[in-house]
């Protein structure tokens, strides 16, 4: 071979080394390994949970990163708390775990990471009467163990259930819960975008104390030129995901919705709320539903703002005005490398305080007599948004209205008055007045509607086992 074939070959080598060293640091790549870096890190050191479990659950249940798990490689230092993740070893991501702050992923210096001091005990009284006892509640009734063996049988072939709760609440008080091996009543579970629901409460509590207003400009001080689109929208906007944001969309877990900002703003920059308030307005605030994340970011800010402007104060105003009157003990939330709350999608929690918290939705927002969110928070809060396709009110889905989402649960046998929390992999925190009921459901499922059936199933099964006096 001549030398110049030589040089020639070696050229495209070169080239070729090139791109696939910037394929493999592209976002898609820094987003994939941000994201397992992430979960690998709260559900090892939050949730206690076996790393190489969590990982092969994670890449089972999503299809992105099932593509690439072959060469993702994720490393946990135990003693530092810390995980670093990277892909034929680029796109190098960390995440570091702060007691009682969970983990922040590390984009610069991680000294520049703003300290998060943990909030004073709640010490008021806990208006929520206590759900159960210290020891797991065993189902009592036939067709309550019947409901429960089926909703964590495996079925012959994926996507696969991996249950890791379930919690049922009738009247106040647990009639039945299983939990899977590994998992306890404290073992603080992800919620992912169920968090949003607890983002609704927060913000009615603000709205409650007059900090906050839903129907008047959001006081995002991007947006204060009265020239700028942006200055439409309001908090109720982004509660109902109709801002108008050009942010993509966070309905998606595929290796393609790794392009979108939605993504880029929660893996790969620093300061997620200002990455989502500089996005562009792409429809009429208020006009069209697009479910994503940057809306529940400045949420976040907002939160993080109207409560004092430091973690801390975010903090101390969920434990006061939240999870201490519920008796919620042992909820971690996430922050951002700025010190604004992750409260789109990160909040951890047992299975029993995501039941306390739906307890809260149950009775009107009101606590033994003292009212927790504002009077009518609840139905409007489960009033449908008009354009939201999926059923969406403002932080909960919601079957009332005419669209395709409460089409398809009502066809499964969703009963009509039901609303509920959800997040990603089958995270249900599910409200039924007509029954007095609250419903948990948490795990790691794949497919494109997580069980959505089977965690219907449940419910029915409950309501008739319930119906017919079982567990009373």
């Amino acid at each position: 071979m001549t030398s110049r074939v030589w040089i020639i070959a070696g050229g495209i080598l070169a080239l070729t080394a090139v791109v696939f060293a910037a394929a493999c640091a592209s976002t898609p790549m820094r987003v994939a390994t941000g994201f397992m870096a992430n979960v690998a890190c709260s559900q090892t050191f939050i949730s206690g949970l076996d790393t190489d479990q969590v990982i092969a659950d994670t890449s089972m249940a999503m299809p992105g990163v099932g593509l690439i798990d072959w060469g993702l490689n994720v490393r946990i230092d135990q003693d530092r708390k810390e995980v670093e993740t990277s892909f034929l070893g680029f796109a190098r991501t960390r995440a570091v775990y702060r007691t009682g702050r969970g983990c922040t992923l590390v984009h610069d210096d991680e000294k520049a990471i703003p300290p998060v001091v943990l909030p004073e005990p709640y010490r008021g009284p806990v208006l929520l009467p206590d759900i159960a006892g210290q020891d797991i509640v065993r189902a009592q009734d036939a067709r309550l163990v019947a409901a429960l063996e089926g909703a964590f049988a495996e079925p012959p072939q994926p996507p696969f259930r991996r249950t890791r709760a379930v919690v049922i609440l009738k009247d106040g008080r647990i009639i039945a819960e299983r939990y899977a091996p590994g998992i306890g009543v404290d073992t603080p579970i992800a919620g992912f975008s169920a968090t949003k629901s607890v983002t609704n409460a927060l913000i009615g509590i603000l709205v409650r104390q007059g900090k906050l207003s839903l129907d008047t400009p959001a006081p995002v001080a991007a947006w204060a030129d009265l020239a700028d689109p942006r200055h439409a929208i309001t908090v109720d906007h982004l509660l109902r995901h109709t801002s108008g944001l050009a942010m993509g969309s966070s309905m998606n877990a595929s290796l393609w919705s790794a392009f979108d900002p939605v993504n880029e703003m929660k893996f790969g920059q620093r300061d997620m709320a200002a990455f989502a308030e500089a996005a562009r307005v792409e429809t009429t605030p208020g006009t069209a539903w697009n479910y994503h994340d940057g809306n529940y970011l400045i949420l976040s800010r907002l939160i993080r703002d109207a409560a004092g402007g430091r973690a801390q104060d975010v903090l101390q105003l969920a434990e006061n005005e939240l999870f201490g009157p519920l008796g919620m003990r042992n909820v971690t939330i996430e922050f951002d490398a700025t010190g604004t709350p992750e409260v789109s999608t990160e909040m951890f929690a047992p299975a029993r305080d995501w039941a306390r918290f739906g307890q809260l939705y149950l009775q009107d927002g009101v606590l033994a007599g003292t009212r927790i969110l504002p009077e009518g928070w609840i139905p409007r809060t489960i009033r449908a948004t008009p354009s939201a396709w999926m059923g969406m009110g403002a932080g909960f889905w919601t079957n009332q209205g005419e669209n395709e989402g409460t089409r398809i649960r009502l066809g499964f046998g969703m009963p009509k008055d039901a609303f509920f929390a959800r997040g990603m992999f089958g995270q249900y925190v599910i409200v039924v007045p007509s029954e007095r009921l609250v419903v948990v459901r948490l795990g790691v499922t794949g497919g494109p509607r997580q069980d959505m059936e089977g965690v219907i199933r449940l419910i029915n099964d409950v309501i008739a086992a319930t119906r017919a006096g079982a567990g009373s």
